[in-house]
């Protein structure tokens, strides 16, 4: 089974997309499975894990909705206030919907850089992995240290970090991200989707601009605890998704054919799908 571990959809006029402004001209518009499917199909795509992509409780409701009448969305990952003082319960309450299999808080536009290591939020990690929910990490690279230490604080709570933390790749200022990539890969709960890199990269990237980083994650966590997800309809402002989809099965493509269906799908299964969402007839 082929899985797509992280795309979106949206509908501007709910009006809670932030940063989706129309300076972003190829994705300020709605985007509908019906445009994703033609990308699905070419690149032989049997799910998805649906993503948020606005940090409302509507967000939330709405992604629900969509998946429960799209066979191919095999769980969301969804949003919830971290911050609220009903936390705990907010939490229990949408774990009673059986598509969710996560929740991510959009840490990469949390003004305080510390906001991770906030102790209100332990009881609320911890109602997560009770629930067998994942903590999907949107973070960027100066965030990995705090991050590190919530996911040693959390040995019971499965971590995924999305877009590789977000390198910058644009300036080759990879130093620090390589280190602290290195030093997450060591705790054996977290696991790093294959994602976004693109849009880190510069307007004219070519596939050889992404091998430093897909290189150092693969030696870090090994092909089995690596996801790959499209980032779509976002990866649309870097080239699109069959460039992207094409580009990753290149810089995998000595890896054996059991390894690259891991990264492919059966790692996504595994980490979201083994207790939760939508299982593949």
């Amino acid at each position: 089974m082929r899985i797509d571990a992280h795309q979106h959809v949206w509908t501007l006029a709910r009006g809670d997309y932030g940063w989706l402004t129309p300076d972003l001209a190829p994705i300020y518009r709605d985007f509908h499975f019906s445009d994703l499917a033609p990308h699905l199909s070419a690149a032989g795509i049997d799910g998805t894990i649906l993503v948020q992509a606005a940090p409302t409780d509507a967000e939330t409701r709405f992604l629900l909705d969509v998946a429960e009448g799209a066979e191919i969305v095999r769980g969301v990952v969804g949003w919830t206030d971290f911050d609220a003082a009903d936390g705990v319960a907010r939490i229990d309450q949408l774990a009673a919907q059986r598509l969710l299999v996560g929740l991510r808080p959009m840490v990469q536009d949390i003004a305080d850089d510390d906001w991770l290591l906030g102790l209100h939020l332990a009881p609320l990690f911890s109602a997560m992995a009770g629930h067998d929910l994942v903590f999907d990490a949107l973070v960027l690279p100066h965030h990995l240290p705090r991050l590190l230490r919530v996911v040693e604080r959390h040995p019971n709570l499965q971590f995924v970090l999305d877009h590789c933390g977000k390198p910058r790749l644009a300036t080759g200022d990879l130093a620090m991200w390589q280190r602290d990539i290195a030093l997450l890969a060591e705790r054996p709960n977290i696991v790093c989707k294959l994602s976004g890199l693109v849009t880190e990269a510069a307007k004219d990237w070519q596939v050889a601009d992404l091998r430093q980083a897909v290189d150092h994650v693969r030696a870090c966590f090994g092909p089995q605890r690596i996801l790959w997800g499209s980032d779509w309809p976002v990866v649309n402002l870097a080239g699109g998704y069959a460039r992207w989809f094409a580009a990753a099965e290149t810089l995998l493509a000595d890896l054996s054919a059991g390894e690259r269906a891991g990264v492919f799908g059966e790692n996504a299964a595994r980490i979201y799908l083994s207790k939760r969402g939508r299982r593949a007839r």
